[in-house]
């Protein structure tokens, strides 16, 4: 049943992001992303303690292709 939309104001749209104002059957958003962070660094809290003495991040891909996303509906 279609309904009614007062005044809408979309401030930011992301760059994997999706609006949709009314019916709709399917939206399928589709991003990818490699993500390489070191030890540490998703930590949130207050007060968070870490100690990282001797900490590095290998991004050496070895492969060429990673899981692709082209059939992935």
């Amino acid at each position: 049943m279609p309904g009614f939309v007062g005044a809408v104001q979309v401030v930011n749209v992301s760059s994997a992001g999706i609006v949709n104002i009314g019916d709709v059957f399917q939206i399928h958003p589709i991003t990818y992303a490699k993500t390489f962070s070191g030890a540490g660094s998703f930590n949130t809290g207050e007060s968070i303690k870490v100690s990282n003495h001797l900490s590095s991040t290998n991004s050496f891909d070895r492969d060429v292709w990673d899981q692709g996303f082209l059939l992935n509906l």
